[in-house]
């Protein structure tokens, strides 16, 4: 009974489920207990799968290392590195042996948080245990020297699989398409996309998103728009992050018509109650940079049947997080400050977060890392900066994504004290050009307070095992010249 309410996604129902049998002096089995713990952890709710997992081992229980590695997963996940190695000390204390997926699930989460040297580390124990590196671990290996800004090392990894003769999957190709168009080498990119589908290879959601991000990041957004199209075209529904990054840049582009043709065009061709979150983020990013609030938006959601879980909140949290531009467009009509439209989103933003703790999720990692995001944006370095402390607090290990955006929460603070200033002027357009010129060159003049908060979480990054990236390392580079040009 309890594997079938799990099954189902009613985790709640299983653990009142639970409750009465041990009211009543009952047990579950081994096999309840995981699947119990493993629902638990993929809805976000990682203390309550650890509170079983012990209750699961005090009984008696033997888990098994697919328990183990779901467990590790769910602590990785949000953050949880002190509960992450009690899991894996576990496994070692009950004379269980990492399996490939263990090793996999570590690697995963090191590539993803910027932890070079842990990636390695696991990588050597890897081979120790006999372990040969697949195609899985390759594309990691790729995405790892990508995001530390070793471009030649990436590309010689593909030398080394191809001279190897192992075959080229969905996953590396996945990873070379994506290395190629994050540092704006798109034709290479799409080149390679081509090239995977005449291997006969089907580009999966993953690799669909990769391209469209970089090309809206670099400006391509026509392109993005037509690679949408053929994603669809192929039977693949879109991600909502995704869907989100196209129609923040049309709107910035003030093409409402294409985002409400898009819009129309996806109607018929996905499931009803998934194109729910589409029209909640069309709504939330509406014509006048009119809202409607989280609240109304979570419940929209639910009256369409919509299954909540931590993913779905964390994109309606970066769609409001993300928003602050869309509002100067609206600032002439509205009459609204800089200072109190941009604290209007960020509460919104926050509200996500509440409304998803009161459906009895846990925050995490990602949760958290918006909810910089979203201050930073808005120029409240400080409240980033107590979300940051929060986190550590908690227990929760920061990884290079928290870094590199509290850095750009300090950099950008005396920026947008400037855009305010400018906004009472009602100089619109070039708000929002200055704005976009902020964004996207990392051009900062912060005075030396907020300057030199840069370099100490840098280093903080660098203690942390966590390895700076690109952007991490062009901002340390703009607060030191900041810095010396102040005291030259």
């Amino acid at each position: 009974m309890l594997c079938e309410l799990c099954e189902e996604g009613e985790v709640d129902d299983a653990m009142a489920l639970l409750s009465q049998m041990e009211a009543l002096g009952y047990r579950p089995n081994s096999a309840s207990y995981s699947c119990l713990i493993t629902s638990l952890g993929d809805v976000g709710r990682t203390l309550e799968a650890d509170a079983i997992f012990q209750e699961m081992v005090i009984s008696g229980g033997r888990p098994k290392i697919r328990l183990f590695n779901a467990m590790l997963k769910s602590c990785l996940r949000k953050g949880l590195l002190e509960l992450s190695d009690k899991v894996l000390r576990a496994i070692d204390d009950m004379g269980l042996e990492r399996n490939r997926k263990t090793f996999e699930i570590l690697i995963e989460y090191y590539v993803s948080a910027g932890r070079l040297n842990d990636t390695w580390l696991v990588l050597a124990e890897m081979k120790r245990k006999g372990y040969d590196p697949n195609s899985y671990v390759y594309s990691k290996i790729i995405e790892i020297y990508r995001d530390n800004g070793m471009w030649k090392k990436a590309m010689g990894v593909v030398a080394e699989i191809r001279a190897m003769g192992m075959m080229m999957d969905r996953r590396i190709y996945g990873s070379i398409i994506d290395t190629f168009a994050r540092y704006g080498e798109l034709e290479d990119a799409l080149e390679v996309f081509e090239k995977m589908q005449e291997d006969c290879i089907k580009p999966d959601v993953k690799t669909w998103n990769s391209l469209i991000q970089w090309h809206c990041k670099f400006g391509e957004t026509d392109g993005a728009v037509k690679l949408f199209g053929r994603m669809q075209e192929q039977g693949i529904y879109p991600d909502p992050k995704i869907f989100m990054t196209i129609i923040s840049r049309l709107g910035e582009q003030g093409k409402w018509d294409i985002i409400r043709r898009i819009f129309e065009n996806m109607k018929g061709k996905g499931h009803q109650r998934s194109g729910a979150i589409y029209a909640v983020l069309v709504d939330i990013y509406g014509q006048y940079g009119k809202s409607q609030n989280a609240e109304d938006s979570v419940m929209a959601l639910k009256l369409e049947g919509v299954q909540l879980d931590p993913s779905m909140f964390c994109v309606l949290a970066n769609a409001y997080a993300q928003q602050v531009l869309l509002s100067f467009t609206h600032l002439h009509a509205s009459g609204l400050s800089f200072a109190v439209d941009t604290q209007g989103l960020c509460e919104q933003t926050v509200k996500v977060l509440q409304l998803m703790e009161a459906e009895g999720m846990e925050m995490n990692l990602i949760m958290l890392n918006v909810l910089i995001n979203s201050f930073a944006i808005a120029g409240r370095h400080m409240e980033a900066l107590s979300v940051y402390n929060h986190m550590r607090e908690s227990g929760i290990s920061p990884d290079v994504v928290t870094y590199s955006t509290l850095m750009k929460a300090f950099l950008w603070a005396k920026k947008f004290d400037q855009v305010s200033n400018m906004c009472s002027n009602k100089n619109l357009n070039c708000v929002i050009s200055h704005y976009i010129q902020l964004r996207n060159q990392f051009y900062y003049d912060s005075g030396n307070s907020l300057s030199l908060q840069v370099p100490k979480i840098y280093s903080e990054m660098e203690a942390s095992g966590c390895s700076p990236d690109r952007k991490a390392r062009e901002m340390l580079k703009s607060a030191l010249l900041v810095l010396e040009q102040r005291h030259s």
